[in-house]
């Protein structure tokens, strides 16, 4: 008896739509935005259902980040309890609740091992930009929503106002703010002491018509 195999269809992925600069204020589910595929030299942000688009960090926010990342991977290899970080990197979605945040760094300590996926930092960073509306999403809407997804401690680079802001969480919320010329420890990275001088030096020498990526 003669058969003959059917062909077989062939089946091709969805395709994945990328996004760029003119999807700004596109509607999206978080997950459309955790699957999506995104043009790069921007920074994308799903805040209450919508994706936001902005563009990347001025040199005054990226040359100190910069030097915060070398700072922290410095500890890591060479200090004795330099083993608390887990890990850090610059850039990083944080998921807080429905909304998807941009941080400008963040950093995983006291686990013992790498952070698994969308796993929540244990510090988030950010480097204050210029206007009215970024300065109340860096102090008020992003401490809140980091804070309530787990963020144990939230650090803000103020430039402007050459002040580092840390709020923590263990309980209660805690404000702390350090001036340029002071330092900064943390029980979540033992030993490790931040001069604040060098990273405000870092981001004033840029001026203020610092270049974009």
């Amino acid at each position: 008896m003669l058969t003959l195999d059917r062909p077989r269809r062939k089946t091709t992925k969805p395709t994945v739509p990328c996004y760029g600069p003119s999807a700004n204020g596109l509607q999206m589910t978080p997950r459309e935005f955790d699957r999506g595929d995104f043009e790069r030299g921007w920074r994308y942000e799903l805040i209450n259902g919508v994706l936001i688009v902005s563009p990347s960090p001025v040199l005054n926010e990226r040359d100190p980040n910069e030097e915060l990342g070398h700072i922290l991977r410095t500890y890591q290899e060479h200090h004795p309890q330099g083993s608390a970080l887990d890990l850090t990197v610059n850039e990083h979605d944080v998921e807080t609740g429905d909304n998807r945040r941009r941080a400008d760094r963040a950093i995983w300590a006291g686990l013992g091992r790498l952070p698994r996926k969308n796993e929540t930092p244990t510090i988030t960073v950010e480097f204050v930009s210029g206007s009215r509306r970024d300065w109340v999403r860096d102090y008020k809407t992003k401490r809140d929503e980091y804070l309530n997804a787990g963020v144990q401690e939230y650090w803000i680079f103020d430039r402007f106002a050459q002040t580092l802001t840390v709020w923590t969480k263990n309980g209660r919320r805690v404000k702390r703010v350090f001036t340029a010329d002071q330092t900064f420890s943390t029980s979540r990275l033992p030993g490790l002491v931040l001069g604040l001088r060098r990273l405000f030096d870092l981001a004033n020498r840029w001026g203020e018509n610092s270049p974009k990526a």
